[in-house]
């Protein structure tokens, strides 16, 4: 699984980055930063809820 952003809906609140810490950040623009490559195992559940729990609905699946 690897993740992608609709930065056009993005607002850069957070709420992923408080699902999955390890794999959401914000820069110092507060742009939304997200850990490139496949998701490890280990963080498939959690970035899946940040992915529902997007209030925007910015994030998705690629491949």
């Amino acid at each position: 699984m690897e993740i992608g952003v609709d930065r056009s809906l993005c607002e850069a609140n957070a709420v992923c980055v408080g699902f999955a810490p390890d794999i959401f950040d914000l820069d110092d623009d507060e742009e939304l930063v997200i850990r490139s490559g496949p998701v490890p195992d280990d963080q498939v559940e959690r970035v899946s809820d940040a992915i529902k729990g997007c209030p925007k609905n910015a994030l998705f699946t690629t491949g």
